[in-house]
Formats: structure tokens, C-alpha cells, sequence
């Protein structure tokens, strides 16, 4: 069992920037292709961002590319998702999630789920 936790959330002005930061108790990510994904009020959740166990293989959802970016700590218990330039339509709450085998833009595939950090951004 794998417990996941997102912390870094928080309100931020449009233009601004967050650091969300996904921690683990009790094993390793380095195991896992690693998520993010997020839910709006009243919409379905959907994926932001991904990146392989190796960390050679990152993907983005294209209203996020070249503003955020996934990626590992050294110690490889931690995953960052760094957001630059927030707009008020990136208000969620955030999930990491990771996934035993491979990395997909597909929820099926991510078998451990956080319980989500709330970022707002306002106009």
C-alpha cells in the first residue's frame, strides 16, 4: 500500500507561481510512474501531468505545457509539480497518483491516489 501526499497548495494571483510536492510514506516512488491530476467544481477530474519511473519521459495536457513542469528528487521520494504563470482556470484541487507499471494521461492506469491539495487562483 502505498499512501500519498500533496502538499503546496494554496491562492495565488493569476501570473503567480505554486510548488505542489507529492510525498510517500512508507516506500519509494522511484517505483512508480507518477500523476498529477485535478477537479474543478462541478467538472470531471482530469490530467495535468505525468513522468516515468526513469524520469525520461514526461508528459503535459497542452493547456499546461511550458508552464508546468513534473519532476523527481534526487532521493526519489518526492515529485514536484512546478506551475509558473497560473491562470484563474487552473483552480483545483490537485492529485498526485502513481502507477505500478507505465505512465498514462488515463486515470485506470494509476492505482494510489492523494487526497488533493486545493490551488486557487484568482483574477
Amino acid at each position: 500500500q502505498v499512501q500519498l501526499v500533496e502538499s503546496g497548495g494554496g491562492l495565488v494571483q493569476a501570473g503567480g507561481s505554486l510548488r505542489l510536492s507529492c510525498a510517500a510514506s512508507g516506500r519509494t516512488l522511484s517505483r512508480y510512474g507518477m500523476g498529477w491530476f485535478r477537479q474543478a467544481p462541478g467538472k470531471e477530474r482530469e490530467f495535468v501531468a505525468a513522468i516515468s519511473k526513469w524520469s525520461d519521459t514526461t508528459y503535459y495536457r497542452d493547456s499546461v505545457k511550458g508552464r508546468f513542469t513534473i519532476s523527481r528528487d534526487s532521493g526519489g521520494n518526492t515529485v514536484i509539480l512546478q506551475m509558473h504563470s497560473l491562470k484563474p482556470e487552473d483552480s483545483a484541487v490537485y492529485y498526485c497518483a502513481a502507477a505500478p507499471s507505465t505512465i498514462s494521461t488515463k486515470e485506470s492506469f494509476y492505482t494510489y491516489w492523494g487526497q488533493g491539495t486545493q490551488v486557487t487562483v484568482s483574477s
